[in-house]
């Protein structure tokens, strides 16, 4: 019989799985909505319901449970649910192993996308690389020799939290500056309101209030020679590349791999990016870095990085068993 592992996103409003082999087919989906007046004790039932009607549907056996979600930590299990009625961090692993004798791992919606892309994606030859997620916020996942940089606490690799300007943008975090606020889609918003409140040039952007105005909306406008608009993507492109060309001074990788839907924007984003990144690499790395999309399909990439998280353990828990059996 065939395996699969069951990939659960964990999303604010809702959550979603899959079956996914290990050459990354799902064979089926399944969402249900994330909040529930029980709390977290409903939605584990629910969970388990759905994963329940998945065994049911799917002529294979399941062998691990692979989970992503913000805020979620891979040493010790949880999910910081901030956003949920959950009472703030729980165990979500322990809560989930107490209902499937599995292999069972989590991590942050991040991590686990960098580890979809290895397993499923555009870093498949790469052993060596950083991930970069542009959406609401910037989040990274960072790669190092087939594995993810998890630093002492499970926490490493928060490259939306560096600084770009002490005195900068405030951050959601509580602190100023911090990377995502300029490089993100919220950021490219913020970028566009600055601008049109300094320029005079006439711009189709200013038909938008704060509250309407889209990522999507700057890239069309961009596309059609809106000069904010192009500006704003200058800007962009130039912090992420410089802050980038840093993050190549700490990890030294093979590649970067951009994720999400900023990425959507294409050229607007990566040539400024690239072209920043070259300028402010030190010398020693190399110059032709490749600065690559996410080749995972956006609709599925939640569910093939955390099925990807369940194998990659899977694998790991084989090696140490052959090298100590």
């Amino acid at each position: 019989m065939e395996h699969v592992v069951v990939g659960i996103d964990v999303g604010g409003t809702t959550t979603t799985m899959g079956a996914v082999t290990r050459t990354g087919a799902i064979h089926w989906r399944g969402t249900f909505g994330t909040q529930s007046e029980g709390g977290f004790t409903a939605y584990m039932k629910k969970l388990c319901q759905t994963i329940e009607e998945l065994k049911a549907k799917v002529d294979a056996e399941i062998v691990g449970i692979g989970v992503g979600a913000p805020a979620g930590n891979y040493r010790y299990g949880t999910i910081q649910a901030a956003n949920l009625n959950w009472g703030g961090k729980v165990n979500f692993v322990e809560a989930l192993t107490q209902y499937y004798n599995l292999p069972i791992v989590l991590d942050n919606d991040a991590n686990a996308t960098a580890i979809g892309e290895m397993h499923f994606g555009a870093a498949k030859s790469f052993r060596h690389f950083i991930l970069i997620t542009l959406g609401t916020g910037l989040g990274s996942g960072i790669i190092h020799n087939g594995e993810l940089v998890y630093g002492w606490d499970g926490l490493a690799g928060e490259l939306g939290h560096i600084c770009v300007d002490r005195q900068g943008r405030d951050c959601a975090c509580g602190r100023k500056g911090c990377l995502e606020t300029y490089v993100s889609a919220n950021g490219l918003k913020r970028t566009v309101f600055e601008l049109l409140a300094r320029r005079t040039i006439q711009s189709s952007l200013r038909e938008f209030s704060y509250r309407d105005l889209s990522a999507h909306h700057i890239s069309n406008a961009a596309l059609s020679g809106d000069k904010i608009a192009l500006e704003a993507f200058q800007i962009t492109g130039h912090l992420l590349g410089l802050k980038l060309a840093d993050a190549v001074a700490h990890t030294s990788p093979e590649a970067i791999v951009l994720f999400g839907g900023l990425v959507n924007a294409g050229a607007l984003l990566f040539e400024p990016a690239s072209r920043s990144l070259k300028e402010h690499m030190l010398f020693l790395y190399n110059p032709g870095m490749p600065l690559l999309p996410s080749a995972l399909p956006q609709a599925d990439a939640a569910i093939l990085g955390a099925a990807a998280l369940a194998w990659q353990k899977m694998k790991q828990t084989k090696t140490i068993l052959e090298v100590t059996g």
